[in-house]
């Protein structure tokens, strides 16, 4: 699942400067917000995988 969303943001971030290298006229503002919007979410999902840090110090501290 870890190498989807690393795909997706890789995509989404490609996708997003594809299009702002575009001319201004022929640049599309919803691509660009939903390319942003994909790229947020992929990097959300992947950090909610990692533990804090602040807990494992915590954990110790209590034992």
């Amino acid at each position: 699942m870890k190498t989807i969303y690393i795909i997706l943001m890789f995509g989404a971030a490609f996708l997003a400067l594809y299009e702002q290298s575009k001319p201004q006229e022929e640049t599309n503002v919803v691509v660009m917000i939903a390319a942003i919007a994909a790229f947020m979410v992929g990097l959300m999902r992947l950090m909610a995988k990692v533990p804090s840090k602040n807990n494992r110090d915590k954990e110790e501290e209590d034992v």
